[in-house]
């Protein structure tokens, strides 16, 4: 077993004979009232957290996974989250009153996109392609 530089919690060692420094991702997302997505992210979504100072908290993710997709210029990003049953999902958030777009079928996955309480949008869909293994 291996320790962050930060001592947190033990990492478990990787299997596949690498000792890549690589342990995890993340993804910021900015808001123009960041208290009321984060409340959104804990009590709506439920995710787990650590409140790492005065109500700052870093939420944990399901398995995540990267595309790369050919473009005309760098350093964009789009950050989604997935779900088995987007439709259920939209049915659950509708009945939290949280807004929900139309469904909107693309080749990759059905999606949706809801509004945050600070007014940001974030996708949410259903793949349709394979997914891989976490790294």
């Amino acid at each position: 077993r291996r320790r962050d530089h930060q001592g947190s919690p033990e990492l478990p060692d990787r299997d596949d004979g690498l000792s890549m420094a690589i342990t995890g991702a993340h993804s910021i997302i900015y808001s123009k009232n960041a208290d009321a997505d984060r409340a959104f992210f804990r009590d709506v979504l439920k995710f787990p957290f650590v409140d790492v100072h005065d109500g700052w908290l870093i939420f944990g993710l399901p398995p995540a996974e990267v595309a790369i997709h050919p473009d005309e210029k760098n350093d964009v990003r789009e950050f989604y989250l997935m779900c088995d049953d987007v439709h259920a999902f939209v049915a659950e958030m509708k009945a939290k009153s949280v807004e929900c777009s139309e469904l909107h079928q693309q080749p990759w996955g059905m999606l949706v996109q809801i509004t945050l309480p600070g007014g940001g949008k974030l996708g949410v869909y259903q793949p349709r392609h394979a997914r891989p293994p976490a790294a």
